[in-house]
């Protein structure tokens, strides 16, 4: 058995624990509660086991030093994210027994690896390119997504904030999480519909913009992309007529909305440090060993620029101003959204230094 097997076991196991926690969220039995956690934790532990199998065969292969730990490519850099997800994420459950976060958390764990599945990136282990193999590059990407997986975290309090402190359809903050839920299930339907209708498995980000949202949106036929335009609008539509349901399924595990600030800031407190040092300077020094300049605004250093700017207004707004509740939980929100396309977003859209990180 090699790594490819128990990441396929993991990978199976995490859609069933996001299933699970969902199905839980909504009947309130125990038992879906306790299988949904046994899931995840059986699941973690293959996924543990196939990164340390990795990490030994590329090693044996002769592609990589012992040291250089499988974090280097978009595929396994998103599995070291859903590993660190997981690993925070088991963490809050334990620590305030409740399951209710699950449902909330363990979804951003199934698009990432649906992206991998629906893009088709390459798993095969790949020799590090020359600007790869450094030290300051290992420390920049392993705090980076250390960072990015607390991030993720407060993004999925923040969101259960927001739904369980907004009563009236026309406040803002009810209208801000109802069409951002509508647009990410719209974003998921379209790249399933590709998926689906092309079966195209893309190895570099030009293929897959060749194709995203050519089954709907951007499709040669002018009637499905009306229809899928309008499709949209009805789907955004019907979450923000019904979304009041959802704040009754939250209400009903008597999480508290102080419990969930305190969580949504805690995470942030702890990756803002992390990816300051990791991903600022860090990467800095690092871009100055490979390109020989430290900055260079690199689309992917600006976007990681305004990533960093959010988060020190989410902190700056809290702690220097009071903010607190749902102000400071629609910024944690907004936060995340840029972690998304500062890693995902600007490989596929734009184009830069950073092309090492590739769907190849």
């Amino acid at each position: 058995m090699d790594s490819s097997v128990l990441f396929g076991i993991a990978t199976i196991g995490y859609m069933l624990s996001m299933v699970a926690y969902i199905t839980y969220l909504v009947s309130r039995k125990e038992q879906v509660g306790a299988a949904a956690t046994g899931i995840t934790v059986a699941s973690f532990i293959a996924q543990t086991i196939a990164f340390m199998m990795r990490w030994v065969e590329g090693y044996e292969m002769g592609l990589r030093s012992f040291w250089r730990p499988p974090i280097s490519n978009l595929y396994e850099s998103l599995i070291f994210f859903v590993w660190c997800l997981i690993l925070g994420y088991l963490i809050i459950e334990f620590r305030y027994r409740n399951r209710s976060f699950g449902a909330f958390i363990t979804p951003l764990a199934g698009l990432a690896l649906a992206f991998i599945e629906m893009t088709g990136m390459s798993k095969e282990i790949q020799p590090l390119l020359p600007a790869l193999q450094s030290n300051w590059l290992l420390a920049h990407v392993t705090l980076s997504f250390i960072a990015y997986s607390t991030f993720g975290l407060s993004f999925g309090t923040a969101l259960m904030y927001l739904i369980e402190k907004t009563e009236k359809r026309t406040e803002p903050a009810y209208i801000f999480w109802t069409v951002s839920l509508g647009v990410l299930v719209v974003l998921l339907l379209a790249m399933g519909a590709d998926f689906m209708k092309f079966h195209v498995l893309a190895s570099t980000p030009e293929e897959m913009k060749s194709y995203l949202f050519r089954a709907t949106f951007k499709s040669d036929s002018g009637a499905v992309s009306l229809a899928s335009w309008a499709g949209a609008a009805a789907v955004v539509a019907l979450v923000w007529r019904y979304g009041y349901l959802l704040k009754r399924v939250v209400a009903s595990f008597n999480v508290t909305a102080g419990l969930l600030d305190d969580v949504t800031y805690k995470a942030i407190a702890v990756g803002f440090p992390v990816f300051t040092l990791g991903g600022l300077i860090f990467g800095a020094i690092w871009a100055d060993q490979a390109w020989g300049v430290y900055w260079s605004w690199d689309p992917k250093e600006t976007w990681s620029l305004i990533t960093w700017l959010v988060y020190a207004f989410y902190l700056h707004a809290r702690l220097m101003r009071g903010w607190k509740g749902r102000k400071v939980a629609v910024v944690a929100v907004v936060g995340f959204v840029a972690v998304v396309f500062t890693y995902l977003g600007v490989n596929l859209l734009l184009s830069g230094l950073h092309s090492y990180g590739s769907l190849g």
